[in-house]
């Protein structure tokens, strides 16, 4: 079976800077994988390369087969509409939107109607734990509401894979767990893939393999975790 992700040889630069030297990698489908490495050393850069964000100067990025490095940006940004869901460290939510309406306008971008997207951004916030959080918006929520308005958003829409860029790392502990635990059980039972970058490792210990990046290249093979 092919992996549903491939990184080949991917390079990255930002001027003068590479971030990324020859990294590769494979993730399969229904995969938790943490991206682990130092600051600075490319996993972020990385993450986004695989999710369509950015496009390597180098090297190539397969997504369950495809090509995506080649793709044009109106047909990437399809993609992760439907295919990917992201969840960034600060949550990415927009502050004039309540709770329900960041979900939902997510799935509404995806082709679903208002009323069925306000229905699954309600369900999926109560699975999450924050349904009494739909009529508020992002500046009145704690941090860990607020990140876990943000996988809602990510899951409702039924993503194939969900990338998730240090997603605890505005979080305290508890707060962190508590929220990286929710979005992990939610995935696992949808067989969503997760790819998620870190450089706690109390939390690359959620993963099932964890994959180390140094310097821009992935330097250690996977390591299993359990």
């Amino acid at each position: 079976m092919s992996p549903l992700l491939q990184a080949r040889d991917v390079g990255k630069a930002f001027g003068r800077t590479r971030a990324l030297r020859g990294a590769s990698l494979t993730i399969d489908a229904g995969e938790v994988v943490a991206v682990s490495g130092p600051s600075g050393s490319g996993k972020s850069t990385l993450l986004h390369c695989l999710a369509g964000i950015l496009v390597p100067d180098d090297g190539e990025i397969r997504y369950g087969g495809t090509r995506l490095d080649t793709l044009d940006e109106d047909t990437r940004t399809r993609l992760r509409r439907e295919a990917f869901g992201i969840v960034f460290q600060f949550g990415g939510l927009v502050p004039e939107l309540t709770a329900e309406e960041n979900v939902a306008v997510s799935l509404m971008f995806a082709g679903r109607g208002r009323s069925e997207a306000s229905a699954t951004a309600r369900e999926w916030l109560g699975r999450l734990g924050v349904d009494d959080c739909a009529p508020v918006r992002p500046g009145d929520l704690s941090g860990g509401q607020a990140q876990r308005v943000a996988v809602a958003r990510a899951l409702a829409h039924g993503p194939t894979v969900v990338f998730a860029d240090e997603p605890t790392g505005a979080l305290d502990s508890v707060a962190g767990e508590e929220v990286l635990g929710l979005l992990l059980a939610a995935a696992r039972e949808h067989g969503t893939t997760i790819v998620l970058v870190t450089h706690d490792n109390r939390i690359a210990a959620f993963a099932d393999r964890e994959i180390v990046v140094r310097d821009g290249t992935v330097a250690e093979a996977p390591t299993v975790i359990r």
